[in-house]
């Protein structure tokens, strides 16, 4: 999930760090960057090759293989639909059928609010479409910030060049919306009255992009980690890098048409409470904060996204492509969703709540913005990297100076300092914490609005299992001592 970004040809290649042994008297394993910067560049060891070669082949199935990835490619747009018709029309109740007899009729009436108000409509393919072409433009037009990223297995380590350029798309799409909205040719307070109409259109688009994914991979012999069966790996993915020009497709999915459309539907809702109260009420502006500072958070820490896993190792399938194109924008943000269509006082707060509640929304971003940096930092300066971006906000501690980390046998390293002393997923519980506040900004008036938190709390546990697993493969005995070093999964001392 998720922030996540210079010319690095250069020919001199730097020492980072000097390796000591520290106080822990893990002789090789365990290290601290000295005072002056100085140190080796990662290399990847023989065995370490192995190791990602093992990890690049298919093996075992994951989400309950082919049948089970059917069942959520079936169950998820139901689902989703499900939920927007019991928040817009049924004042955010869990609907369901009276009695035996009232089955058929109770699938009638949803189907009937499906085909009327979410019908993939002329207005709502311009607007999608219009989106999506002009995030591609700009994505390939813009200057940016180039980021080289981390070596690549399945491209017998090649790094890949990624131009960062979010943070120039993302100030031109705020012109261009304000400038369409006070012209008159595109009202913003449309885009909530039409979420059910776009949200069918961006279902669309995530079933044919992926499809159209999987068959370029099969046609260009491009295939990685395949099952050979279809449908697993049209879920799963069959490419690792596509590219359209210098535009690394899976990356500008992932952070340019999700939270893009995420927050221009909270400022749409701002939009509508203002046409029809003549004020945004704290609740509605709590969520353009939200959102704003994650979209703008993927376009500051952009060069930081070529570090993750979702780049160098995760594939773009259905999956990841549904998911950016239709399930993050149109089911995040449910709370947004009750507000536009329920008045402010049913939602209502002392002011007392409404400071603990954006003081929780600022910690928790702070220690997500940070820990985000701090790792990817961290793997840029073992790439040779020592100088680093600054967009706004730059917050403190974003590096760790003399950072402790384990070196492995395979060759990387695991950050042990900073907020990666506490968690080994620190920033999983901030964004976690996030998302709970996106759905607790409602109250309890409905619980559809914590769908996020719920979903996404499930996420991340299974993710973190694969990682996990996938780490203790990849590092053997030195994941051990990582894991004595840093016990706790996610929240220190507790779990």
């Amino acid at each position: 999930m998720p922030a996540l970004n210079r010319s690095i040809g250069r020919s001199i290649q730097l020492d980072l760090f000097t390796m000591v042994a520290n106080h822990t008297g893990e002789e090789g394993l365990r290290h601290r960057a000295n005072a002056t910067g100085n140190s080796k560049k990662v290399v990847i060891t023989e065995k370490g090759r192995e190791i990602d070669q093992r990890l690049d082949r298919h093996e075992t199935y994951e989400f309950g293989g082919p049948l089970g990835c059917i069942a959520i490619m079936s169950f998820f747009p139901v689902l989703m639909y499900y939920l927007w018709i019991c928040l817009w029309f049924y004042d955010g109740k869990l609907v369901s059928p009276t009695s035996q007899d009232d089955i058929k009729p109770f699938l009638w009436r949803m189907w009937g609010h499906i085909k009327t108000d979410a019908s993939p409509n002329l207005y709502a393919w311009k607007v999608y479409s219009g989106n999506v072409i002009f995030q591609l433009f700009l994505a390939q037009v813009l200057p940016g910030y180039q980021q080289e990223g981390l070596p690549v297995p399945s491209l017998n380590y090649k790094t890949l060049m990624y131009n960062c350029n979010a943070l120039n798309s993302l100030y031109v799409t705020l012109v261009t919306a304000a400038g369409l909205h006070w012209s008159g040719i595109f009202r913003l307070t449309e885009i909530i009255d039409n979420y059910g109409h776009l949200m069918s259109v961006g279902m669309i688009y995530g079933f044919a992009v992926a499809l159209g994914t999987y068959l370029y991979a099969v046609l260009t012999n491009t295939q990685i980690r395949t099952s050979g069966n279809f449908f697993y790996d049209y879920f799963m993915g069959a490419c690792l890098n596509p590219r359209i020009g210098s535009v690394d497709l899976k990356m500008w999915g992932e952070v340019r048409i999700p939270w893009v459309i995420v927050f221009f539907l909270a400022v749409s809702g701002g939009c509508k409470q203002y046409e029809q109260y003549g004020y945004v009420t704290p609740n509605m502006a709590f969520m353009i904060l939200a959102t704003g500072l994650y979209l703008n958070a993927c376009g500051k820490g952009e060069e930081c996204i070529p570090q993750t896993w979702d780049m160098y190792h995760e594939k773009w399938g259905f999956l990841v492509i549904f998911w950016n194109l239709a399930g993050v924008p149109f089911s995040y943000v449910y709370s947004v969703v009750y507000m536009a269509s329920h008045d402010p006082e049913t939602y209502r707060f002392s002011t007392f709540t409404y400071v603990v509640m954006f003081t929780i929304l600022l910690t928790a971003y702070y220690i997500w913005d940070t820990s985000m940096a701090q790792k990817s930092r961290f793997k840029m300066q073992s790439q040779g990297i020592t100088e680093f971006r600054k967009t706004f906000p730059q917050l403190p501690g974003c590096v760790v100076k003399n950072p402790t980390y384990i070196e492995t046998a395979h060759g990387n390293r695991l950050l042990t300092s900073g907020w990666w002393a506490y968690s080994r997923k620190p920033n999983y519980v901030a964004d976690w914490t996030m998302s709970l506040m996106w759905g607790a900004i409602v109250g309890t008036s409905s619980l559809i609005p914590y769908f996020y938190s719920v979903f996404f709390i499930v996420v991340l546990i299974h993710r973190c299992g694969r990682d996990f697993e996938r780490c203790s493969v990849k590092y053997g005995k030195d994941w051990e001592r990582y894991c004595q070093i840093v016990k706790w999964k996610f929240i220190p001392y507790v779990y």
